[in-house]
């Protein structure tokens, strides 16, 4: 078989080395050709040169192509998979950092929150131009799978705006099952069967079965609380699943952004989080690790490519959706998965324009949506409370209505459990003043909002959250990383 894929955001450098190298692990994908395209040229090299290693010691007819220009990477592609971050991580760091300044202490800041609802603003009007793109020179039809994050609002922007077919792809299902599968003794993942169901970072496990035997509440709640790591990392992710009755895909920082309840205090976020590795609460947690990681890359280029002569292994193919998908479309063989779509009445308490992510099934007629799930109702009550933070984010950022952009972050979960109205009011004004150049929709809104500033009345604090951690330096990764190969 022989046809495109264009990777967006492919200086993203380890994310697109697995997509490539899982995509390679299907037998007919070995003509394929990958377009990867980035604003970075630097990074562009880099992945270039990790990818052209893989294909050359692997001996395959893969061709791979790199360009700054976008839409010549999307010209006659089949495929379009977007791994992008609108502002890099200087725009990351004001999305943790400008909150904290009113209290709001999050761990990640990439769904909904303060942070999350401002990177969709960033990230939809981007969207918009690669759906334009691929509607103009990408092959007829064409498929966009968006694993970038805000998922939710992404992919509701490049479906109902953007009017390309779209999937949203995540691994919080994948993760979280083989956590479940373990305290529950499982030899092998493949052990237990679910049925996950929710949206993006708040599904939930409503029904398990290990070996075909049903798993109850109890059950669950025993098998964790007596497992002597996740008793401790998962403490809040435990405490949601004794009072909602399911477990949730998410981490424990993760669903504690997601929630009013567990990082309204200092005291409260201490209490729940653990310090372990940044995934599980650390403040701003996501963001030390993702500039750690660059770092460290950057550094360690040369051993990244050495690594990159080994022979692909199939049977170390990874979890990701993507190359299941695209082998499912192919060759009709059917994969099973949890899949970001339109709802349109799969989920039966969850309305209908919302961006679900449940399980589906592909094969050569698409994604076919397992439909007449009904979430329990905390789960589905929870849910809503996102979804309507979601839609009026999306309709914000297709308007350039900065109003409604504040009464998004007013009605956001943990936003409305910390903040007053007034405090939400300055913050998104800051906010959108230290990121003018990528929000393009709200041009004529900036200066109103830095007259506004001129005159802030709100007081705000000097602080850096109730967990936070510094960046490491690379000699203290490398120490670190030495002392844990000693220790095995």
């Amino acid at each position: 078989m022989s046809f495109k894929i264009a990777i967006i955001g492919a200086g993203s450098v380890g994310f697109t080395k697995k997509l490539f190298t899982d995509i390679l692990c299907v037998p007919e994908f070995k003509d394929v050709e990958f377009a990867l395209t980035d604003l970075s040229q630097h990074n562009l090299e880099m992945i270039k040169a990790i990818l052209d290693k893989i294909v050359e010691s692997n001996r395959l007819p893969t061709t791979v192509t790199a360009t700054t220009d976008r839409r010549k990477a999307l010209e006659g592609a089949r495929y379009v998979i977007s791994c992008v971050r609108v502002g890099g991580l200087e725009a990351y760091a004001d999305d943790i950092r400008i909150p904290l300044k009113y209290g709001i202490d999050q761990c990640v800041g990439d769904t909904i929150c303060a942070g999350g609802i401002l990177y969709g603003q960033r990230n939809i009007p981007v969207i918009l131009d690669f759906c334009k793109d691929i509607r103009e020179v990408a092959e007829p039809g064409a498929k966009f799978l968006n694993y970038a994050n805000p998922m939710a609002m992404n992919t509701w922007a490049a479906i109902e705006y953007g009017k390309v077919d779209t999937v949203g792809l995540c691994h919080g299902v994948q993760h979280g099952a083989e956590q479940i599968a373990e305290v529950l003794g499982a030899k092998s993942p493949k052990e237990l069967d679910c049925i996950c169901s929710g949206i993006n970072h708040q599904t939930w496990f409503i029904d398990l079965r290990l070996n075909g035997r049903k798993i109850g509440k109890d059950e669950l709640v025993a098998a964790f609380e007596a497992h002597p790591v996740y008793s401790q990392q998962e403490k809040l992710r435990i405490d949601v699943l004794k009072r909602f009755g399911v477990y949730s895909t998410e981490s424990n920082g993760h669903l504690s952004e997601y929630l009013p309840w567990y990082r309204k205090r200092p005291d409260e976020i201490t209490k729940w989080i653990d310090m372990s590795d940044w995934i599980h609460g650390e403040t701003g947690g996501y963001l030390r690790h993702s500039t750690e990681t660059r770092n460290w890359f950057e550094t360690e280029f040369p051993q990244f490519l050495e690594s990159a002569s080994k022979p692909i292994d199939p049977s170390r193919r990874s979890n990701e959706h993507a190359s299941h998908i695209l082998e499912a479309l192919e060759t009709n063989r059917v994969y099973r998965g949890h899949f970001n779509v339109k709802n349109n009445g799969v989920i039966t308490n969850l309305p209908a324009d919302a961006i679900i992510e449940s399980p589906g099934f592909v094969d050569r007629f698409g994604i076919n949506m397992v439909s007449g799930i009904t979430l329990p109702e905390a789960c589905a009550a929870t849910c809503i409370s996102s979804i309507n933070v979601q839609r009026m984010s999306v309709h914000a950022a297709i308007s350039g209505d900065v109003d409604l952009l504040k009464l998004a972050v007013l009605h956001d979960p943990l936003v409305g459990a910390v903040s007053t109205p007034e405090e939400v009011w300055q913050m998104v004004d800051e906010m959108i003043v230290a990121q003018a150049r990528w929000l393009p929709q709200y041009a004529d809104a900036i200066p109103a909002a830095k007259e506004r500033l001129s005159k802030a009345s709100v007081k705000t604090r000097d602080w850096a959250g109730a967990a936070r951690r510094n960046v490491r330096s690379i000699d203290e990764l490398r120490a670190e990383k030495e002392a844990l190969k000693q220790a095995v």
